[in-house]
């Protein structure tokens, strides 16, 4: 297949364009300032400029949309504004691109997040029906979706790919807690009994080839793994995978001291949602559980 994917830079991004070429699939990326190569294909294209080079994503089977403002950091109002706006304006210029094709592709799988759903009860299942929740991220999510729209009504199917917490020793927020915790100075945070909804970095990239190949797939699909935690057990796990204690918990005041709103949406607050879709679509998980996964990624026994 052809494939085209946006933020092929990112931990998510780099990650699948491996897989997939691997996999021999044909990968264009789509980058803001191109060089000319020799070894891949590369498309042009500036979401804030609302440029791209449309011509050159004629005639791929698939595209895979993944770029965006990094959440992690201090929530200012222009940092959200930031956040908000790469997301929406990005995915809007490139579903009317496609919707706009003479040669169109077949599948769009764009991301998403769990955020969708909000800070919900520890016991709600929460499944792709499950109603919007409150908050920054869930009204982002919502118009992250909403601007696919394009796309969906030009006739291409349109995945909707609700991530959870990734976890990849090479990025993110597993990458920026290692250090803690190998100094034997990881802990909860606040209460611990907030959900984690994760998935590893593995079955992202597997989850992602899956979609694409599964024309029965399409709407919103919850990307995390079928066994949920508590960051208390998050914790705990972690440190038995590292050999090394977790006693030093952080306090709720601290967290949100340190960095504000993102620390009661990100941190505090979570949500317990399952991969319906993933499951009922035969999707084979490589890591369902927190342990075997941590030490899969980890390359600890």
């Amino acid at each position: 297949m052809r494939i085209a994917v946006s933020g092929s830079t990112g931990l998510i991004g780099s990650a699948l364009v491996s897989e997939l070429r691997n996999a021999g699939h044909t990968v264009t990326r789509l980058v803001r300032s191109p060089v000319k190569s020799e070894t891949e294909r590369l498309v042009s294209w500036n979401p804030e400029r609302g440029a791209v080079d449309a011509a050159a994503l004629e005639g791929h089977d698939a595209v895979v949309h993944l770029a965006g403002e990094p959440i992690f950091g201090v929530w200012t109002s222009a940092r959200k504004a930031r956040i908000r706006d790469s997301r929406v304006r990005g995915t809007t210029l490139l579903a009317r691109t496609l919707a706009g094709l003479t040669r169109p592709p077949e599948v769009l799988v764009s991301a998403s997040a769990v955020g969708y759903y909000g800070d919900r009860p520890v016991d709600e299942l929460l499944d792709e029906g499950a109603a919007k929740g409150d908050g920054f991220l869930a009204d982002v999510s919502a118009a992250w979706e909403e601007a696919t729209r394009p796309a969906q009504n030009a006739g291409i199917r349109v995945v909707n790919s609700r991530f959870g917490l990734v976890l990849s020793p090479k990025g993110g927020a597993l990458h920026t807690m290692l250090p803690v915790f190998r100094a034997g100075l990881g802990g909860r945070v606040g209460n611990g009994r907030q959900i984690w909804s994760w998935i590893s970095i593995d079955d992202v990239t597997g989850g992602l080839a899956h979609v694409i190949a599964t024309p029965a797939v399409n709407g919103p699909v919850n990307f995390v793994a079928p066994q949920s935690v508590d960051n208390a057990e998050f914790t705990q796990t972690l440190g038995t995978v590292l050999g090394r204690p977790t006693i030093m918990a952080v306090p709720a005041f601290a967290a949100r001291l340190v960095l504000g709103g993102m620390a009661d949406e990100l941190l505090l607050g979570g949500a317990r949602v399952v991969p319906r879709k993933l499951l009922g679509s035969g999707y084979q998980f490589r890591h369902r559980a927190l342990d075997s996964a941590l030490r899969a990624l980890l390359k600890r026994r």
